[in-house]
């Protein structure tokens, strides 16, 4: 189902010694590598050139130049100069369109003042067929007198890359560069001056302190453990099961106050746990599942950082991310037996999504994600993150761990021999909370909830097959082994366990507490059996997004199939994400919906003061990409930052207020008074005539979010305030139901801090 990376070309040197091989779907790229022919179909070659020497003399530069496409001039005064990566390391990297196989080129050597000559490497030019090079391509010889010779050693990465790819490359087909026929303005650009007169003064400036401009978050996450955030114990608690269903509090149906539900007659309670783990060798039942044993390696594609150059225009539709929808059009959640109209499904996908959820099998309408892994491998973190995913896509979600229930009933003070595996009471506790979760995930899900995520180690064959066995007519199971091979991770992971978990709160002895965690550790080493039953999902050494790997078994269905979409081009690389919209515009000041109007003189000032912001905040940050819509006012409030990429997203686009475009809030009401109030009682599933409702933007904004997980680098989003509210939504983790009114201020920047420890919210404001 997938193909493992591609490795440097120069063999065992090769590109894994410059920061590690290509990532890619493109098969081998090395010597003895796959044909080229799988280049074509739209995709294109993206290949990084990089140099290598510790002695560089004076102030000579490493330059490209040769044939098309690269430069299309032998001319050494044309030619591209790399750009250091490292101390040591100097790179390139460029595209090459399918109607220019073989490439042609040399390095030479330029000195930063044109005063003397280049300095051409020795040899006939290098070929570059299919991403490979021929020959002896190792090492790059420059003379640089009759006795002093200048060594380089020579690494190549070649990845196939899809159009939406293209947007992490420099070079772009020169149409691009075309000015929009709608607006006059190109959607290509980099480094573009401000086309209005620069303000003279402090005015446009930023003070240095940019904590100076902090302002409070209106609803700042909470800082706890993440397990601490899962589903509470309801059968640990003797009021009975009180599962808080958004669906019905999002349709106005029940405040929270009064939501509470004894699913007493629906769950499997009262199993015998013994019998359970007895019959553990019966045969799993496996209805609606593919019959296949084979297993799959994905591995993420990862463009590579240090890009720079041109991007393209990143609309919804692409080989890579489909035009989505992950079709929560039943994104609504509604319940299969409620009365009210199901909202409209908007595209095939979600059509598709539809039908699969409707025509599947009782058992297949209902999901579990079971996690696998030794602890510290970051389960809880994985569990937190595909529940947010899945909430926001509006499939009804909750997570349930079971440490927090062993916490409940067994307190939280059990020292490491409580987990070793010749304690038969210890055992029996950690099976008897285990069942009491599952038993409780059941329940929920025959209330209402479709994915239950179940948070254990799971780390032997006979408690995986006690909750297969749980799930038999209930609901369909799928394990989730997470995988880390990485000391520093697990180190980092251990570290953060023993300051967070409630385990340790009591223990003020970091030293005795990892002593314990480590002899915990141990105990589950010893009996820890990786997953080879069922349905499941292996992450290898994900964690990094590079040089990871998916394996999936028995995986079927459009849900299932989102989840590994998702977990493939997740990673825990630290990076910020800024969310700002645009400068007031001139529709902002007349209170008018839609458009595309340029900025207000206010707007315009916003415009500088958020380049100077960007330019003090991410200085250091050679990588970052600033992103907009394809409207004049996310354009022009961008065009005043230089020195970043951009790249426009027509899915960035404000909401579609179709007839209503350009129409003050009176006018409509006016006007149209039926539709105001239709918008009025139900705004997020409100659908404007012609136009889009805020469920159908968090559709087209999943590949924005997808793309945004596989970021290792800072990306700034200028966008609109609909779109920044569903945007938002994502990494607070709101509901559904509150996201059309999240606030979301002009001249304001919201840095959400994606990382290990979770997301971490800061806000600037610039301007009032």
């Amino acid at each position: 189902m997938g193909t493992s990376g591609s490795k440097g070309i120069d063999g065992a040197g090769g590109a894994d010694a410059a920061g590690g091989g290509a990532a890619g779907g493109g098969g081998e790229a090395g010597e003895g590598g796959h044909a080229p022919e799988a280049w074509h179909g739209g995709a294109q070659l993206y290949v990084s050139l990089k140099m290598e020497n510790a002695r560089i003399i004076g102030d000579l530069v490493p330059h490209v130049y040769g044939s098309e496409p690269i430069i299309g001039s032998w001319d050494p005064a044309r030619a591209l100069a790399m750009e250091r990566e490292l101390a040591s390391l100097w790179t390139l990297s460029f595209v090459v369109p399918p109607d220019h196989e073989t490439v042609d080129f040399k390095f030479l050597l330029k000195p930063k003042e044109d005063t003397t000559p280049c300095i051409i490497e020795e040899g006939p030019p290098r070929l570059l067929t299919g991403g490979m090079l021929e020959g002896d391509v190792r090492v790059a010889l420059f003379k640089l007198n009759d006795d002093e010779v200048l060594e380089f050693r020579v690494f190549n990465k070649a990845d196939i890359v899809s159009p939406l790819e293209l947007a992490a490359s420099w070079r772009v087909y020169k149409e691009n560069f075309q000015p929009s026929r709608v607006r006059g303005i190109p959607d290509i650009s980099i480094n573009v001056a401000p086309t209005h007169a620069t303000e003279e003064g402090s005015a446009a400036t930023l003070e240095l302190d940019l904590e100076h401009y902090v302002v409070p978050t209106p609803t700042a996450p909470p800082n706890e453990y993440a397990a601490n955030l899962a589903a509470t114990p309801a059968s640990l608690i003797q009021t009975g099961a009180l599962w808080t269903n958004d669906v019905l509090l999002s349709e106005g149906i029940q405040s929270p106050s009064t939501v509470s539900a004894d699913f007493e007659g629906h769950s499997n309670h009262k199993k015998n746990i013994e019998a359970c783990a007895t019959d553990s060798a019966r045969k799993i039942q496996t209805s609606g599942l593919i019959e296949s044993k084979s297993v799959g390696t994905f591995t993420p594609l990862q463009k590579p950082d240090g890009q720079k150059g041109l991007f393209v225009d990143r609309g919804v539709g692409s080989p890579k991310l489909p035009k989505s929808s992950s079709a929560c059009s039943l994104a609504s959640g509604l319940s299969f037996g409620s009365a009210k109209t199901m909202p409209e499904a908007a595209g095939a996908v979600a059509a598709a999504a539809v039908a699969d959820r409707l025509h599947g099998s009782k058992e297949d309408r209902k999901l579990a994600i079971a996690l696998v892994g030794l602890p510290a491998r970051g389960k809880t973190f994985t569990a937190v993150k595909l529940t947010r995913y899945l909430r926001w896509l509006g499939h009804e979600t909750r997570h349930f761990n079971v440490g927090k229930y062993r916490r409940l009933k067994h307190g939280a003070n059990q020292a490491a021999d409580f987990f070793r595996d010749d304690n038969p009471e210890g055992i029996e506790a950690r099976n008897e909370v285990a069942a009491l979760a599952m038993e409780d995930m059941i329940d929920w899900m025959h209330g209402g909830g479709q994915v239950g995520i179940f948070d254990a180690t799971n780390s032997t064959t006979k408690r995986r097959r006690m909750l297969m066995k749980m799930a038999e007519g209930n609901c369909k199971i799928i394990f989730l082994e997470t995988i880390c091979n990485d000391p520093l991770i697990i180190e980092t992971n251990i570290r953060l366990k023993i300051q967070q978990s409630p385990d340790y709160a009591d223990q003020p002895d970091y030293e005795a507490g990892l002593k314990d965690f480590m002899e915990r550790l141990a105990n589950y080493e010893k009996v820890y059996e990786p997953v080879g039953e069922g349905s499941y999902i292996k992450m290898i050494d994900m964690v990094k997004g590079q040089g990871g790997q998916l394996q999936v078994n028995n995986i079927s269905g459009y849900l299932p199939g989102r989840i590994v979409f998702f977990l493939v081009n997740s990673h825990l690389t630290p990076r910020p994400i800024l969310l700002t919209r645009h400068g007031e515009s001139l529709h902002n000041v007349r209170g008018r919906v839609g458009g595309d109007t340029v900025l207000s003189e206010k707007g315009e000032l916003y415009a500088k003061k958020l380049a100077s912001f960007i330019e003090k905040r991410l200085k250091s940050e050679k990588t970052a990409t600033i992103w907009t819509s394809t409207l004049q006012r996310t354009i022009l409030t961008a065009s005043p930052i230089v020195g970043f990429p951009k790249i426009q997203w027509r899915a960035l686009d404000e909401i579609n207020s179709g007839v209503c475009d350009g129409m003050t809030y009176e006018e409509i009401k006016k006007i149209m008074p039926e539709e105001f109030e239709s918008r009025k009682k139900d705004k997020l599933r409100y659908r404007y005539p012609r136009g889009e409702s805020y469920l159908d933007v968090i559709q087209r904004l999943e590949p924005v979010i997808i793309e945004l997980e596989r970021q290792r680098a800072p990306v700034v989003v200028i966008s609109h305030q609909a779109v920044l509210r569903a945007l938002y939504a994502y990494f607070a983790d709101r509901p559904l139901r509150e996201v059309p009114d999240i606030e979301m201020p002009l001249h304001t920047i919201i840095e959400i801090q994606m990382g290990v420890t979770g997301v971490e919210e800061k806000r600037y404001k610039l301007m009032g």
